[in-house]
């Protein structure tokens, strides 16, 4: 029920590939990892966008996941906590996802990338989507594991990018189609990565972790302090991950100190970065123009 593969980036298409087909919708919450749709499109399935707001801390709620399935969904994709917004969807958010897919869509697979699993601040507490249990219409207890697919990974926990080591958990069938997959595709990830990660597992200090997370906390409360600072910015606390994504929009239409039109975000960037030598990542690339 375990598949390790090159990074978690291949176990995320490969379970695309193997859940979906031509005339599948999958479901995905924008702003999103800009590989999420692309993926989908690849496996000749359709990525339906859904919006979520400033307003809502980016969290994809009950009623608009309700609101965006049809008799097509065969899957929804939750990276939790959220790249690139850094949001986490706590266990009774959860629930009220899991309980929508229990009733409308019994046949639908979720896809949970949980890469950023360690990365939570502010005493929030991670909850594996796997792990819930919900009761649908009829009031059947109806377990999450049987159809959720769990993506994870050591770059993200354990400063190890570049190693590309990841793995996929799920029930032993859905594995093993991923499995066929990722035998014609890589073969296996790369034996020496593999002993690595056996290292952070085994022999990593808790505490050695815990010192890297304090830093990553002490960095996003800088950045955060920065940013929201700034008339006219809005920015939602982030309690996992490495991102923020600020709001920006009340400066779209304005003319930057150096003459450029910020009619977007994109332009917003490239200003920031011609006038000022800041580079930001725009929104447009996350759904999130």
């Amino acid at each position: 029920e375990i598949l390790v593969s090159n990074g978690a980036k291949q176990a995320v298409y490969q379970a695309v590939l193997a859940v979906c087909r031509p005339g599948d919708e999958v479901i995905i919450p924008a702003p999103y990892w800009p590989s999420y749709p692309e993926m989908v499109r690849l496996a000749g399935a359709t990525p339906v966008i859904v919006k979520t707001s400033v307003d809502q801390d980016y969290r994809l709620t009950p009623e608009d996941l309700e609101a965006a399935m049809s008799d097509k969904t065969r899957m929804l994709i939750l990276c939790n906590p959220s790249n690139p917004t850094g949001a986490v969807l706590e266990k009774h958010h959860l629930l009220g996802l899991a309980k929508v897919l229990a009733g409308k869509a019994p046949k639908a697979f979720v896809l949970a990338d949980e890469i950023y699993e360690r990365l939570v601040y502010d005493d929030v507490e991670h909850t594996a989507f796997a792990a819930l249990t919900v009761e649908d219409d009829d009031g059947q207890s109806v377990a999450m594991w049987p159809r959720t697919l769990t993506v994870n990974g050591f770059s993200k926990a354990y400063a190890m990018t570049g190693y590309r080591l990841g793995y996929l958990a799920a029930p032993r069938q859905l594995v093993q189609a991923c499995s066929t997959l990722q035998s014609q595709i890589s073969s296996c990830a790369s034996s020496l990565a593999q002993e690595a990660g056996i290292a952070a597992l085994q022999e990593v200090p808790e505490d050695e972790l815990e010192g890297l997370y304090a830093q990553m906390r002490e960095k996003r409360d800088l950045v955060l302090s920065r940013l929201q600072s700034i008339p006219g910015v809005r920015c939602p606390t982030p309690t996992g991950a490495f991102y923020v994504l600020p709001d920006v929009s009340s400066y779209f239409g304005r003319t930057s100190p150096g003459g450029a039109i910020l009619s977007d975000s994109t332009a917003l960037c490239v200003a920031l970065l011609q006038e000022t030598a800041v580079a930001l990542v725009t929104g447009d690339a996350f759904g999130a123009p």
